[in-house]
């Protein structure tokens, strides 16, 4: 009998995913996971786009109309395909493809001009047209990533404007599929896709209630950002963040009126950190460049740790945490089962992981 590879390494390139996935149906059956099974696998490390910030998956950005959303999707966009910071937030660099279906080539070349000079920028791309869900547009966005294996974040200005012929159902289950069908696709390449919306008049005690149509697109995406001004004549603005992969956070924006770009006053809570498990923390202190690769038996790295602990537990920590171990601190984890038990490989990434302590903020291998 030859060794059975039971995980693989993580990976972060754009394609398919070839990670196990928590929900996969083959033919009528539901392909089921058991507890053990779940901590016995690793899954894909999808590191964030702008950490604390946006994260890969379907994400809705909503605002009134003429509030100043293209501005900002252009503002996100550019930081992305520079990988600059914005507004403190590390940004990990990729291309960027923005669908500016809304405008046309000769405002867009005015906006940019003013916002970001005459800088050049070879990763980011735009289009002023495009075809429909189920119409073309999916085949079109896998060209591009095709075309562009590098892309993380793909802007859709606006939703309205792909919805499918007689997509103006406006029920639960309308929205819901639209989302969902958009969610399907980030997924599947390990994008960032942003879609442009708007709110309606009515107010609400809970500000994303104010999403127009049903709560199916709130409930399908990944998350949603909401942009508010109290008067829209008003240089200050709100920007209400709401995500299953990050916390809950407001930050309070004001418009640059010379450069057209919104400027962050203040955030009303701390960027938000989980507590990393100390066996990774030792994990990041062993490997180093005197020792950029390891590899044994889980028993081997318990006792060179310095922990009495059980392999299979130890293997186990490690699974759970292996995106932190690859995103934070830049090692590269794997593990495979053989005759004589669990074999795990360790192998640190160059980048600025440099100190033994782990990464604060962007490892630059983590992409």
């Amino acid at each position: 009998m030859t060794d059975k590879t039971r995980m693989t390494a993580l990976n972060t390139s754009v394609g398919a995913d070839d990670g196990r996935s928590l929900t996969k149906c083959t033919g009528d059956s539901i392909t089921d996971e058991s507890m053990t099974e779940l901590f016995d696998s690793v899954y894909q490390s999808r590191p964030p786009i702008i950490d604390g910030l946006l994260c890969r998956g379907t994400y809705l950005f909503v605002g009134a109309p003429k509030l100043g959303k293209s501005f900002l999707m252009a503002q996100i966009a550019y930081h992305v395909s520079t990988g600059t910071p914005l507004w403190g937030f590390p940004v990990r660099q990729g291309t960027v493809l923005y669908l500016a279906l809304e405008d046309d080539l000769g405002r867009l070349q005015e906006r940019l001009y003013r916002m970001f000079g005459t800088a050049e920028n070879g990763n980011l791309f735009f289009s002023v047209s495009a075809k429909q869900l189920g119409n073309g547009l999916d085949e079109q966005l896998t060209r591009f990533l095709r075309e562009h294996p590098d892309t993380s974040l793909i802007i859709i200005d606006t939703l309205q404007k792909v919805r499918e012929v007689g997509g103006d159902n406006y029920s639960y289950a309308n929205d819901y599929q639209i989302i969902t069908r958009l969610k399907s696709f980030s997924d599947a390449y390990g994008i960032c896709l942003m879609v442009v919306h708007h709110t309606r008049k009515q107010k609400a005690d809970d500000a994303f209630d104010m999403i127009s149509g049903t709560n199916g697109l709130m409930g399908a995406a990944d998350g949603a950002f909401l942009l508010q001004k109290e008067k829209r004549t008003s240089d200050a603005a709100t920007l209400e963040v709401s995500g299953r992969d990050q916390q809950d956070q407001r930050l309070y924006l004001l418009r640059n009126e010379e450069k057209l770009c919104w400027d962050l006053d203040h955030v009303e809570c701390e960027l938000w950190k989980s507590e990393v498990d100390p066996l990774v923390k030792q994990v990041g202190q062993l490997m180093s460049a005197e020792l950029p690769e390891w590899e044994g038996s889980a028993s081997e790295l318990a006792e060179k740790l310095g922990l009495d602990i059980g392999p299979n537990i130890l293997t186990r920590k490690l699974n759970v945490n292996a995106r932190t171990l690859h995103d934070q601190y830049g090692i590269e984890y794997s593990s495979r089962h053989t005759r004589e038990g669990s074999r795990i490989r360790l192998k640190r990434m160059p980048g600025k992981c440099d100190d033994g302590d782990g990464c604060d903020g962007v490892f630059e291998g983590a992409k």
